[in-house]
């Protein structure tokens, strides 16, 4: 069974050919619920997500705020297995035919093991990985694996990354790459700034992959500053924020998730 790191390209390559960038949307597995964490993903792909992210809650995230870590402690606490994971990503998928990731810190793959992590995720219809915190220098075996089951490696940089950095990291990455708008944890801010597009500018010189911006994107406004020179809007505390607010009402938080992939789908087709 191979991954869909084909569809991942194809839905970026058909955004671009839109003159817009994607939106990708980021929510936490299990969270509220493994059966709630489903709906949602399938919530925001109805809204106009055009990729989604499944995180796997972890105990101890480098690069999560405190919005995402609430959700991932509510994760956790309800006994949220890698299991789960994957099936959160095959059924989002194959209710939508739409690409779905996971996005994860290193420990919980390497413990599971590279081989049965990846041979699992791309059996559920999974397009790839996005890792954080594997160094590229070290990321070998993962990525021949991943590549033997079809599927992307999307790796993060920094505003702090060098260029001859970002060229490392950009020759090994596939799908696109993460490039994280600010230097610190995720959570909506007030403004994206001008570091995320000079970031995206010296990663763009290093690669023909698509850079897709993360970190602090949570209104339509940003996302349709960021779709400027972003070939990807990257939404995550917004969207758990919704969900949290609707404080145990699931289809409240269906509704309000649903709304703001809609704002959001709406903000990356303006042109300025």
């Amino acid at each position: 069974m191979s991954g869909n790191i084909k569809l991942l390209g194809d839905t970026l390559a058909a955004a671009k050919a839109e003159g817009r960038s994607a939106l990708i949307a980021y929510l936490p597995a299990g969270f509220p619920t493994v059966d709630g964490g489903i709906e949602a993903a399938k919530a925001v792909f109805e809204g106009g997500a055009d990729v989604v992210e499944i995180g796997l809650p972890h105990s101890d995230p480098v690069l999560d705020g405190p919005v995402i870590q609430t959700a991932d402690d509510i994760a956790l606490r309800g006994g949220v297995k890698i299991a789960d994971v994957m099936r959160t990503v095959r059924e989002s998928h194959e209710a939508t035919g739409k690409p779905v990731l996971v996005m994860t810190y290193w420990n919980p793959i390497d413990r599971y093991g590279i081989e049965r992590f990846t041979a699992e995720l791309a059996e559920a219809g999974g397009a790839g990985c996005i890792l954080p915190d594997l160094p590229v220098q070290e990321s070998a075996t993962w990525r021949e694996h991943a590549d033997k089951h079809g599927l992307a490696t999307v790796f993060v940089v920094a505003p702090s990354s060098k260029d001859a950095r970002l060229a490392e990291i950009t020759a090994a990455g596939s799908g696109f790459v993460y490039a994280a708008s600010l230097m610190g944890v995720t959570g909506t801010r007030e403004s994206v700034g001008a570091q995320a597009q000079d970031l995206v500018r010296r990663t763009k010189a290093t690669t023909g992959l698509p850079v897709c911006v993360g970190l602090g994107v949570s209104n339509p406004e940003q996302a349709a500053e960021v779709a400027q020179f972003a070939d990807g809007v990257i939404v995550g505390s917004a969207f758990v924020k919704r969900m949290l607010a609707a404080d145990g009402d699931l289809a409240d938080g269906l509704d309000g998730i649903r709304g703001l992939a809609a704002e959001l789908a709406e903000g990356v087709r303006k042109r300025t």
